[in-house]
């Protein structure tokens, strides 16, 4: 899927870009919108984003695994090279160490993660502090230039950024910006 990123300057424009939506077909699993009012969309019934859209706590537990991954080979390489727990150590042993070791790197990741912004969206920090509403909005490839004619028809005041991916890419590496 891809991530369509428009920037609103009030509510009210977000309620209207909210219900027509909604009659374009489109769910609330499908877009949300990230600004300082969180109260003003809760009363508005208009879909905020949560934790794993404003943090970057899904990228950084998923390095946390990875790195938890490699080093989990490192210690049950270790151990069972020295032979630490004697001749007898079974296989389920060396698993649920890797096992722990590896959980570990994905929690300790989770934590980096809630106190990083999302990546993706602390480009519109600034905005968003400003008052501004950032509305994401998940389409098919098929649906993008439906819903991009929408926008631009409907409401102008709108304004589109960029195209991007839902997709969660633990390798890209970009400049971090702490949660705020």
């Amino acid at each position: 899927m891809r991530r369509l990123y428009y920037l609103t300057g009030d509510i009210e424009s977000c309620e209207r870009i909210s219900n027509d939506l909604h009659h374009a077909g489109i769910s609330d699993w499908n877009f949300r919108v990230l600004g300082k009012d969180e109260a003003g969309l809760y009363r508005r019934h208009i879909h905020s984003a949560g934790y794993r859209h404003k943090l970057d706590i899904v990228r950084d537990a998923e390095r946390g695994g990875l790195l938890g991954i490699i080093a989990a080979s490192v210690v049950a390489w270790y151990l069972n090279s020295n032979d630490t727990f004697g001749g007898h150590s079974s296989a389920l042993m060396y698993i649920a160490i890797f096992g722990f070791v590896t959980l570990f790197g994905v929690w300790a990741g989770g934590m980096v993660g809630l106190a990083t912004e999302n990546q993706k969206i602390a480009r519109y920090h600034d905005d968003i502090e400003a008052g501004k509403f950032l509305i994401m909005l998940d389409v098919k490839a098929g649906e993008e230039e439906r819903l991009k004619s929408l926008m631009a028809s409907s409401h102008p005041e709108a304004v589109f950024q960029r195209v991007g991916s839902t997709f969660v890419n633990p390798f890209k590496f970009a400049h971090s910006v702490p949660a705020r």
